[in-house]
């Protein structure tokens, strides 16, 4: 049986083949690699414990993956995955021995592992996997705390609106039909149901900051954030707040105002995930109204006495039964703004734009992101979108109008009426552009 190719030992291919430079490039990649995920477990180590592996452990067992894959390629093949089991053999035994002392975990062990195929990743030039994951991998072992007390902080109820995302993304989205299913051709379950996806990802992406980084926080989180969650949802709680705790009205209203500055990048966040020209049309203005806003909002805090704020009261925003509905109102507004274009043509699309910036700022973006180019041009639709804004911004300001108090009323009505003048301004000049 031959297991080297002939004169493998008289001649060096990587030469012959000019890739020594290639393969040496390689070699410091795996050295750094190693370095990176040997550095972390060397330095997380408690002081006087031992430990599994550290930086030159790390490292050497990098350049054994990739040294294994080399011989794998040029000499024997069957050569890795022999090495890799008795590697793995030897961790084994490893963490079989730490846990009769007592160490409870194999963390380490699993690094050392994933640290020598990310070494054979290398060699066979997926440098940017092994990269990108061996930076993840550093990142994880590196925020064992405060990941341990993210899971500690989780209520039941944030479980299983986890599992709920999981399922209508993982398994839901990859079985519904991909075409269209009514007469004007707009209708894709699986379009729709991506929509409902990432809308709802956005929210809850939006609560869990909330939950963990803006608890407590005061006015400047509490309003941020809250409103990448629902800047309405924000104005409603805080509109009430202000009835019960009237002492409290001036900096409610500065948080309607902080969130209602929100809705406009998370307009734009959307925006972009979907349709970079668009947003690429669109950014600037976004983020003028975004940044009139915040100005806003830092005029009024200098004039205004500072007080103390509680965080508002967020529910985990994903539910099933809100998916749903959420589904149910892109599908309706993407139908009736297609049917409203075709029969009145883009002053179909403007009164769709006013009625789903009442209901449902994000199913009339999505709807108008994806029509955009194939049925009405980026003109219409960036006039559209402001619109959404605009209407919506005008509906936070008749809510707090009807269920705030005097004081908080008075903030937001010149706040928010000097917002929605400013966009009113500017889709002005975007008409007469034409």
């Amino acid at each position: 049986m031959k297991f080297f190719p002939e004169n493998f030992f008289l001649t060096d291919p990587f030469i012959e083949q000019g890739e020594f430079i290639f393969l040496l490039q390689k070699i410091i990649i795996v050295i750094l690699i190693g370095s990176l995920i040997g550095l972390e477990r060397e330095h997380s180590r408690a002081e006087g414990s031992k430990i599994f592996a550290g930086i030159r452990t790390y490292t050497l067992i990098a350049l054994l993956g990739l040294l294994s894959a080399i011989i794998s390629e040029f000499a024997v093949v069957w050569l890795l995955p022999i090495i890799f089991i008795a590697f793995s053999s030897l961790v084994i035994a490893s963490y079989i021995t730490s846990s009769k002392n007592g160490k409870v975990g194999g963390t380490s062990e699993i690094a050392a592992l994933l640290t020598f195929l990310l070494g054979s990743l290398v060699y066979w030039n997926l440098i940017l996997l092994a990269a990108a994951s061996a930076v993840i991998i550093t990142v994880f072992l590196s925020l064992k705390i405060q990941l341990h007390n993210i899971v500690g902080s989780l209520g039941e109820d944030d479980i299983y609106a986890t599992l709920k995302m999981a399922i209508i993304t993982i398994i839901i989205l990859p079985l519904l039909p991909d075409k269209t299913i009514d007469p004007l051709g707009v209708l894709n379950p699986r379009l729709i149901w991506l929509m409902v996806v990432l809308v709802s990802g956005v929210s809850f992406l939006g609560y869990l900051v909330k939950k963990f980084y803006g608890k407590n926080k005061g006015l400047a989180v509490t309003g941020l954030i809250g409103g990448f969650i629902s800047s309405t949802a924000v104005t409603f709680s805080f509109s009430r707040k202000s009835k019960i705790q009237p002492v409290y009205s001036s900096t409610f209203a500065l948080g309607i105002i902080l969130a209602s500055s929100v809705m406009f990048l998370r307009i734009a966040l959307i925006i972009f995930l979907l349709n970079l020209s668009l947003a690429a049309s669109l950014w600037v203005l976004l983020l003028i109204f975004s940044g009139s806003g915040f100005m806003i909002s830092y005029y009024y805090s200098k004039i205004i006495v500072k007080d103390s704020l509680e965080s508002v009261e967020v529910k985990n925003p994903f539910e099933i039964k809100s998916a749903l509905v959420f589904g149910l109102i892109f599908a309706i507004i993407l139908f009736l703004s297609k049917a409203a274009q075709n029969y009145f043509g883009d002053t179909g699309i403007y009164a769709a734009s006013v009625i789903g910036g009442i209901s449902s700022v994000d199913a009339i973006v999505l709807s108008i992101t994806k029509i955009v180019n194939e049925r009405i041009s980026f003109q219409i639709a960036s006039e559209a979108i402001i619109i959404v804004a605009a209407t919506n911004t005008m509906v936070k300001l008749i809510i707090a109008s009807i269920w705030g108090d005097k004081k908080l009323k008075e903030i937001v009505v010149r706040g928010l009426g000097l917002l929605i003048l400013i966009q009113l301004i500017v889709l002005f000049f975007l008409v007469i552009k034409l």
